[in-house]
């Protein structure tokens, strides 16, 4: 053989170059340390719901029905509500810090909501003042034509959070049992054996360390009319009315039917449903935030120690 050709016999690569399962294992086994499961080193954070927040039970059914959207009478009332808020978003504020520095574990934020419940505006008042550093949210329109050739959970599983991050997702995998279903795009078999498969990602999603908080942000049918009508009669907000929205009203039955049916099916114990009464914005952002905070607080996450003895370091002048 030629010295030419010898160039590219593959003994003669780099060893640096070379696929090493050794070295593959060494980096893995650096990032992994010190990394435990949420279920396995944690357990799931038992959180006590907000009053007027019902959180379906695992294996059992969730009337949507029977659940008020305009929440508990006995709230204190707007006001102390928004000043409450403020604390919860100090709450979120602080232990995001901690989170993020820990580097360990991380918290999914998943919304739902039939058209006008409110996603957009939770986001914008809950997370308002946290470091954006911290936190990303993600927004889930019209699957594109690459997404479209990849499996159903393939667009979100790319942005589930990392360690250390707090995700938000307007919009979910959940889509794929909602509109999905009512708008009859695939087969019935095919929308039903999501089910089961949206427990299967959402349970390796806690056993690799991210905790999951679904809320469904629940309106009634007047509600929405009224959002509807709001903005048409704000020029303001005419960019967020789309002439399709009234064509989405004509099945909120079936809106409601499969919302029912992704509760009942997808609340489980390492990820449970919170239908959260949202009518009332000021109700919603508050028992939303207190949620989210008590759930970072369960989690307990903790500043690291430093990686070097700080006892002696004096800064010079």
């Amino acid at each position: 053989m030629s010295k030419k050709h010898a160039k590219h016999k593959p003994d003669s690569a780099p060893l640096h170059r070379r696929p090493s399962s050794a070295a593959w294992a060494d980096e893995v086994g650096r990032s992994a340390k010190g990394s435990p499961g949420a279920l396995d080193a944690h357990g799931w954070p038992q959180v006590a719901a907000p009053p007027g927040v019902v959180v379906c039970r695992p294996g059992g059914l969730c009337d949507l029905a029977a659940i008020d959207p305009d929440g508990p009478a006995s709230s204190d009332g707007k006001e102390a509500a928004i000043e409450a808020l403020g604390r919860e978003r100090v709450r979120i504020r602080d232990l995001q810090e901690r989170l993020y520095a820990e580097h360990r574990r991380s918290l999914l934020v998943v919304l739902q909501a039939i058209d006008t419940g409110g996603k957009d505006g939770t986001i914008r008042s809950v997370f308002e003042g946290v470091n954006p550093q911290g936190c990303r949210v993600w927004s889930f329109k019209t699957p594109s034509q690459e997404e479209l050739d990849h499996d159903f959970l393939w667009r979100y599983h790319h942005h589930v959070p990392g360690r250390g991050m707090i995700g938000v997702f307007n919009r979910s995998h959940y889509e794929d049992v909602l509109i999905v279903r009512v708008k009859d795009l695939v087969p019935e078999p095919v929308w039903r054996a999501r089910y089961g498969l949206i427990n299967d990602f959402e349970r390796l999603l806690a056993h690799s360390g991210t905790v999951v908080l679904k809320f469904l942000l629940h309106i009634s049918r007047d509600e929405q009319k009224e959002r509807l009508e709001s903005r048409l009669a704000d020029p303001a907000k005419h960019w967020k009315f789309d002439p399709s929205d009234l064509v989405e009203r004509r099945s909120w039955d079936a809106y409601q039917t499969a919302f029912q049916d992704a509760l009942t099916e997808c609340s489980t114990a390492h990820a449970p449903w919170y239908v959260v009464p949202a009518n009332r914005k000021w109700f919603r952002n508050l028992v939303v935030a207190r949620t989210i905070a008590d759930t970072l607080e369960a989690m307990d996450p903790r500043f690291p120690e430093p990686a070097h003895d700080l006892s002696g370091i004096t800064v010079p002048d």
